[in-house]
């Protein structure tokens, strides 16, 4: 019994620790904002909004989140649109191989990563005149996250009945209006899970924006938290914590809509 006790204890703090572990930063950032002296500690604020209004006058905080959001919803959107194309191809064509194939994008996504590819990356982007170019950014982006998102996608097209576009093949529609008409309702939330998986990608990514971009009106809110400290390296703690909590803000309720809407459930749209 004494045993079970001891142990029982032991799990209570371990869980405890790991949560102040979670916890702390996060308190850490809700409150620094909103204190007019924020140190490292987590303190209760003075509501102030002199922070606020520091970010607001900088003159490239808030473009910066524009920027963000230009990147992160192309390259989302063309993630999602050409991982359904290609998702639904494999799923539905019979290829020598086929299996292979997916494991084998998976397999290079992941070894082959934006470092790893740094140099020639930056060399095509050269020579296609890409440099400064939002949409470049893009389309580079969207190439590194476009294996993996195939291979997510191609489960939820799996799941869904052959017999629904063999019913509208009987009437008609082509190939085109099936995958829009048909498929794309049905798979909806592995959709809604790949658009938010891709937008958080980019809309942390500072790597290939910081190479790639380098006029800073045209640099994401990752490339210009990087700027937001002394010339002696001393972080602005009033600026980075604010800038933080607005940085933050889209992807929490970004997640919080489509959680609430999809569930983010890991099947087709056809309840069994």
């Amino acid at each position: 019994m004494t045993r079970f006790v001891l142990g029982r204890i032991g799990f209570c703090t371990l869980i405890a620790v790991l949560l102040a572990f979670f916890t702390i930063p996060l308190l850490w950032l809700v409150t620094a904002p909103f204190t007019s002296d924020p140190s490292y500690e987590v303190k209760v604020p003075d509501f102030t909004w002199d922070n606020f209004q520091a970010v607001v006058e900088h003159p490239y905080a808030l473009p910066s989140l524009y920027n963000s959001l230009v990147l992160s919803v192309g390259t989302a959107v063309l993630v999602v649109l050409l991982a359904a194309l290609a998702a639904y191809a494999l799923s539905r064509v019979r290829l020598p191989g086929r299996d292979a194939l997916l494991y084998a994008l998976l397999l290079l996504s992941s070894i082959i990563t934006g470092t790893a590819a740094m140099v020639p990356l930056f060399q095509l982007a050269v020579e296609l005149n890409l440099i400064d170019s939002h949409l470049g950014l893009i389309l580079i982006l969207t190439g590194g996250l476009l294996p993996a998102a195939i291979f997510m996608l191609k489960d939820f097209m799996d799941s869904t009945p052959k017999s629904y576009e063999e019913s509208a093949r009987v009437f008609g529609a082509s190939p085109l209006q099936i995958v829009r008409h048909v498929v794309v309702p049905l798979v909806r939330p592995g959709l809604a899970t790949i658009g938010v998986w891709a937008l958080a990608n980019v809309w942390g990514n500072f790597l290939m924006p910081y190479l790639l971009l380098s006029d800073v009106e045209k640099q994401p809110a990752a490339v210009i938290t990087y700027t937001l400290y002394t010339e002696g390296g001393q972080a602005n703690l009033s600026m980075l914590s604010t800038f933080g909590l607005l940085y933050s803000i889209p992807v929490v309720l970004m997640y919080l809509f489509v959680s609430k809407k999809y569930g983010f459930r890991f099947h087709g749209g056809i309840k069994r």
